[in-house]
């Protein structure tokens, strides 16, 4: 029986050798933890272990690798095998990562219920899937959970804990504990709702994203423009909640300011789109046109450590750069002129970004005048080590000029 109580009581099982599930082995054993990762065929095991070798190594060679201990000790914490039974034996935290299809998920949680003791976190990997249908019928049904992993999960820290109508609040509890400990984000999602909240988010987005596209309002390259160079610079650092907060004089005045305006854009938005047809094929060409849709010979010629879509970066920085954490901190930066030389040659890793939103956000004070909206304000980071000393100036707009309604 799986259980806390074992000698081997700091032991988690990964069930799926995919991304994933190689993702999950490598964040658990960053934390400290020994994994034992599980698929059904022993042949995707050994390939799934080899990759993860690759991967760790590069990790520690670009200083992006989680953890305390290096890449030799982590991976000795790795082991993998073909008997479930083995794979869970003696484990806190099970983390199902199989295919997302709901009956193949349902059949595994029913072995798992049958082997587990009362101590185990059944944890799901799926991305929308209800945890009232995955769990159903099960003895065990209080100790499940879906643990929602935002891809690729080794460099975005968010975990969605989503419960099962019976899920225990220890559980919810042990399993927010496991994700800071490994060094996640974990959110609580108090009762489960189609898509969760993250592809809630997502699929509105698209949704109004693509009808703008299609009724020949803008350009699908520069649709993709006003996130990457718009709100998801301003969000990748705070919520559009806390935004409303700051672009007023708190939230109550940010709803009487904008409320009818809102509610004005929201009535226009039309029908869910079909994402098929015409429309289709006009935005696949242009993502073709920055982005192949094929892109393994891409790869090919260069590592494979980062996710395929991270390589649009060797075609030259971004506007948006993290600096590296050899130079002693993590901040990111609107590149400029003036900042040129002071920035690193090759792009960030994803890792880093992550990184800088957990640790050098809470450092800078954000400057709040009740009654008034800040313009732009500029910080300074004087960053020190033996190797560099760094000033970054980061451009921080709290507000626009704009009369509208403000996201």
């Amino acid at each position: 029986m799986a259980s806390s109580a074992s000698s081997t009581a700091d032991g988690v099982a990964v069930v799926g050798s995919g991304l994933i599930g190689r993702s999950w082995a490598m964040l658990f054993a960053s934390g400290g933890f020994r994994v034992k990762l599980y698929d059904i065929e022993q042949q995707q095991v050994t390939g799934a272990l080899d990759t993860i070798r690759k991967e760790m190594k590069l990790l520690e060679q670009s200083g992006a690798l989680k953890g305390s201990l290096g890449a030799e000790e982590q991976l000795a914490l790795i082991s993998g095998c073909s008997d479930l039974r083995e794979a869970v034996e003696g484990t806190v935290h099970i983390q199902e990562c199989v295919p997302e299809n709901l009956e193949l998920k349902q059949q595994l949680f029913a072995q798992l219920d049958q082997i587990v003791d009362g101590n185990v976190v059944l944890s799901s990997s799926s991305s929308c899937l209800l945890p009232s249908k995955l769990f159903a019928g099960l003895v065990h049904v209080r100790q499940c959970l879906v643990a929602h992993p935002v891809n690729p999960p080794y460099h975005v820290p968010l975990v969605e804990l989503v419960p099962h109508p019976e899920t225990a609040p220890a559980t919810m509890a042990r399993t927010y504990a496991l994700m800071r400990q490994i060094g996640q984000s974990p959110v609580r999602i108090l009762k489960e709702v189609d898509g969760f909240a993250l592809n809630r988010l997502q699929y509105a987005l698209i949704g109004e994203a693509w009808r703008l596209v299609e009724a020949g309002i803008v350009s699908p390259g520069d649709l993709d423009l006003v996130m990457s160079d718009g709100l998801g610079l301003r969000y990748a650092f705070i919520g559009p909640l806390e935004t409303m907060h700051l672009n007023a004089e708190g939230m109550l005045s940010y709803c009487d300011r904008y409320r009818e305006g809102m509610k004005r854009v929201l009535k226009t938005f039309g029908p869910i789109p079909e994402f098929s047809g015409a429309v289709a094929e006009k935005v696949h060409q242009a993502m073709c046109v920055k982005v192949p849709d094929d892109p393994g010979p891409w790869l090919a010629a260069s590592d494979t450590l980062l996710p395929w879509r991270a390589r649009r970066w060797k075609a030259g920085p971004p506007p948006l750069l993290t600096v590296p954490h050899t130079w002693g901190c993590h901040s990111r930066t609107w590149v400029g002129g003036l900042l040129s030389p002071c920035l690193p040659s090759s792009p960030p890793h994803p890792q880093a970004i992550g990184r800088a939103n957990r640790q050098v956000l809470p450092l800078i004070f954000k400057v709040i005048t009740w009654g008034y909206i800040l313009q732009p304000v500029i910080v300074i980071l004087n960053c020190f080590n033996l190797q560099q000393n760094v000033f970054i100036i980061r451009f921080w707009s709290l507000a626009e000029d704009s009369p509208g309604p403000r996201f």
